[in-house]
C-alpha cells in the first residue's frame, strides 16, 4: 500500500513524532511518500531530520509560476473534477479569515494531482487539520483518492469554523485525534452519525526511548528541565515567575529550557530582570542531546496553557522522569498526580511553585518509582509501532473500501453501456 503523507512543513524540530509514525508504518509494509507544502525554514540540528528532509517533496519548490501552470493544467485535463474541487475550495474560503489562500490550496492540490497522476497513492493522509488537510481534501476531490487527517490541537480547536473542520470531517474517510480530549472536541463539530469515523491514535515514542537501558537513576541534583518551543502556549512566562518566587524564598535549583522560538528574546529579558542565574536557555538540540538534558534532571516541567498531548511529556516519562504539567487537553490522560508526576491549574504561579518545590524535595527513590510508573504507561499507550498498527488498519480498510467502490462503479458503467440502445 502506498500512502501520501501531507504536512504543511516537514520535517521540523518539533515533528519527530511524525517521523516516528512514518518509519513505524514503513516497518509494517506501508510505502510512504513524504510531502511538505512549504520548505522548512528551521535549522535542522538532528541528523534524522536532515535525512527526512532529503526524502521529502516540497510542493512550493515549483514557485508561483509552477502553481499557476498546475492550476490551468488541472482545469484543462480534468475539468469536471476541477470544478468539483473548486466548489469545495469556495465552501472553505467562505469560512476563512483569508479566503484568497484557498485558491493557492487548490493550485497546490492540482500540482500534486499532476505530479502523482502516473502513480497515484492509494490514500492521502494529512497531519494537522489546517491548510494541509484542506489541500488533502482538494487533492482527494480532484483525483478520487480517499483521504484522512490527524488533528492535534490546539489550533484546530481555537478556530474550527474558519478552518472548515466540519467540512473536512464530512469528506474524510476517517479522522484521527491524538487524545480522547481531542476526539471530544471533534465530536462537537460533526453530527453524531459521523462519530464512528473519529479514532484515537496516540503519538508515540520509539525504541530510543522505550528501551529501559536508556534510562538512568534520578540524579540527586536540584535541576529541572523544560523542553518545548518558546511560544505563548507553552507557559514559559509563568514558569519564570514561579522560578523567581522560589529563588526569592531561598530555594536553590537549576532550570534548563531546551528550545527556541518567537518568545526567546522576551523570556531571556524576563530571566535577566528577575536576576535568575540558575536559568539556562540552550536553543534547539538534537534528539540525543535532548535525552541527555532530560536524564540530567530530577523532573521535567511543562506548564502549558494550550496543547494537544505533548510528545515531549511521553519522552520524559519513557526516560523515567516524573512530569510537572497542567490540567490541559490530553495531558491528564497520561500524567496522573501522585503516580507519575504533578498537575497544576494552567496559569497559576503559586500552584506551579508548590509542585516544583515538591519535586525538589521528594526523595530520589520516590521520584524513580514515579518515573517507572510513567514509563510503563508510555510503553502501554504510546509505543510508536503499536499506534502505527492501529493507523495501518484504518489505512488498509479505507483502501479496500475505495477499491470496492471503484469496482462497483465500473460494473455499473458496464451494465449501463450494455443496456443502452
Amino acid at each position: 500500500m502506498r500512502v501520501a503523507y501531507l504536512v504543511n512543513q516537514y520535517p521540523k524540530v518539533s515533528h519527530a513524532f511524525i517521523r516516528r509514525e512514518i518509519r513505524a508504518l514503513e516497518k509494517l509494509g506501508v510505502s510512504v511518500e513524504r510531502i511538505s507544502l512549504r520548505k522548512t525554514l528551521e535549522q535542522l540540528v538532528d541528523p534524522e531530520d536532515r535525512l527526512e528532509c532529503e526524502r521529502t517533496y516540497v510542493v512550493l519548490s515549483r514557485g508561483a509560476a509552477g502553481l499557476l501552470i498546475a492550476l490551468v493544467g488541472g482545469l484543462v485535463t480534468r475539468p469536471a473534477a476541477f470544478l468539483r474541487a473548486a466548489r469545495v475550495a469556495v465552501r472553505l474560503a467562505r469560512r476563512a479569515s483569508q479566503p484568497w489562500k484557498h485558491l493557492a490550496y487548490l493550485a497546490e492540490a492540482c500540482a500534486l494531482a499532476i505530479k502523482y497522476r502516473a502513480m497515484p497513492p492509494d490514500h492521502i493522509h494529512a497531519h494537522f487539520g489546517t491548510n494541509s488537510a484542506a489541500v488533502a481534501l482538494l487533492w482527494s476531490t480532484l483525483a478520487g483518492i480517499p483521504f484522512s487527517f490527524t488533528v492535534h490541537g490546539p489550533e484546530e480547536f481555537d478556530r474550527p469554523e474558519s478552518l472548515g473542520l466540519d467540512i473536512k470531517i464530512a469528506q474524510a474517510r476517517f479522522v484521527v485525534a491524538v487524545s480522547y480530549f481531542g476526539r471530544s472536541q471533534l465530536m462537537r463539530w460533526c453530527p453524531a452519525d459521523q462519530w464512528e469515523k473519529l479514532h484515537v491514535i496516540h503519538c508515540g515514542v520509539d525504541d530510543s526511548f522505550l528501551d529501559p537501558i536508556q534510562a538512568s537513576p534520578v540524579p540527586d541534583v536540584a535541576r529541572l528541565v523544560c523542553v518545548g518551543r518558546l511560544c505563548e502556549q507553552k507557559g514559559h512566562g509563568v514558569l519564570i515567575e514561579a522560578a523567581a518566587k522560589l529563588a526569592e524564598e531561598g530555594e536553590p535549583f537549576e532550570l534548563v529550557l531546551v528550545g527556541d522560538g518567537p518568545l526567546r528574546g522576551e523570556i531571556e529579558k524576563l530571566v535577566q530582570q528577575r536576576g535568575l542565574r540558575g536559568v539556562r536557555i540552550t536553543g534547539w538540540k538534537s534528539g540525543l542531546e535532548v535525552t541527555r538534558e532530560i536524564l540530567a534532571a530530577r523532573a521535567f516541567v511543562l506548564p502549558s496553557f494550550a496543547e494537544g498531548l505533548p510528545v515531549v511529556i511521553m519522552e520524559a516519562l519513557a526516560l523515567q522522569r516524573p512530569v510537572i504539567s497542567t490540567y490541559v487537553a490530553g495531558i491528564p490522560e497520561l500524567v496522573t498526580p501522585g503516580v507519575c508526576g504533578w498537575l497544576v491549574p494552567a496559569g497559576s504561579v503559586d500552584d506551579l511553585c508548590e509542585a516544583i518545590r515538591a519535586a525538589l524535595h521528594t526523595p530520589t527513590e520516590r521520584l524513580e518509582a514515579m518515573g517507572e510508573m510513567g514509563a510503563l504507561r508510555v510503553r502501554q499507550h504510546h509505543a510508536a509501532l503499536i499506534e502505527a498498527e492501529k493507523l495501518s488498519k484504518l489505512l488498509f480498510g479505507a483502501a479496500s473500501v475505495a477499491t470496492i467502490s471503484k469496482t462497483e462503479s465500473r460494473r455499473a458503467l458496464h451494465i449501463s453501456s450494455k443496456s443502452s440502445p
